[in-house]
């Protein structure tokens, strides 16, 4: 298991939200609802510092806008 698939499972076990938008390869996320304390916290402190390519590595083993 990667280093990156490790930070976003985690992230999402502890209720993380935010969904993957990959638009012309650019890739970034979205969050709608309030999202636990516990996941925003770990974002803030485990991935939103990660350089581009290592958060968007990231980004993409979230849950995509496009899944229906």
């Amino acid at each position: 298991m990667t280093e990156s698939k490790k930070l976003a499972e985690e992230y999402l076990r502890l209720g993380g939200r935010r969904k993957a938008k990959v638009d012309d390869n650019i890739v970034s996320t979205r969050i709608w609802d309030d999202e636990p304390a516990e996941a925003d916290a770990y974002w803030s402190e485990n991935i939103a510092p990660l350089d581009d390519k290592r958060r968007r590595e990231v980004e993409l083993l979230l849950p995509s806008m496009n899944d229906v």
